[in-house]
């Protein structure tokens, strides 16, 4: 039963080879993604983090924050 499961009629080799490709390809893209992520987010801490009136003024005034406020503006 398990042995039927691995070898898939002589397409086992194949079958594992490409689930694991697509595996460890996800799983460095999301990686990838959350390391960008993280940078970014401790960017816009750095620039923006306590914002006072006047940080807060110039952050909403920038086209590239209007349309990120735009889009979550339900969270």
């Amino acid at each position: 039963m398990i042995e039927s499961l691995f070898f898939m009629n002589g397409y086992g080799q194949y079958v594992w080879l490409a689930f694991s490709f697509t595996l460890v390809s996800f799983l460095t893209l999301f990686l990838i993604i959350k390391t960008q992520y993280n940078k970014e987010k401790n960017k816009f801490i750095a620039k923006f983090g306590s914002l006072n009136s006047e940080k807060a003024a110039f952050a909403r005034s920038q086209s590239i924050n209007k349309d990120i406020l735009s889009n979550t503006s339900s969270i």
